[in-house]
């Protein structure tokens, strides 16, 4: 059962990063992801920072995360974008395989303020 669990998050990570290239486009703007996941206190991401989100959860924020490393930021570097997106897909995809530490490494990741006083237009 165990080593199942792990084969299906390995393939739906892989099937979600094989996705993520230079040239993708975004299915959803950064607005939509922020929505979707991050806005206020009982959103998706405030649930996996508690460690009270299910596996399906987990997997959604994986592809939402996704999604917001394919936009482009509103101000700021790209490349500063890119770091921290791509540390929060991979806080997610950690997350979704339930390693060890990775609600802490999501809650750094997923810092609002270090991400929007960079990128988030005035």
């Amino acid at each position: 059962m165990k080593l199942a669990r792990i084969f299906a998050v390995t393939a739906v990570v892989l099937a979600l990063a094989s996705g993520c290239s230079i040239h993708a486009k975004p299915d959803k703007k950064t607005k939509d992801v922020m929505e979707e996941g991050f806005k206020g206190k009982e959103s998706l991401a405030a649930r996996l920072a508690q460690g009270q989100a299910s596996s399906a959860d987990a997997l959604k924020m994986v592809e939402l995360t996704r999604q917001l490393a394919l936009n482009v930021p509103p101000k700021g570097t790209h490349q500063g974008w890119r770091t921290k997106t791509d540390a929060l897909y991979a806080a997610a995809i950690n997350l979704s395989a339930k390693k060890p530490g990775a609600v802490d490494a999501w809650k750094a990741a997923s810092n609002c303020k270090d991400c929007h006083s960079v990128h988030k237009k005035d």
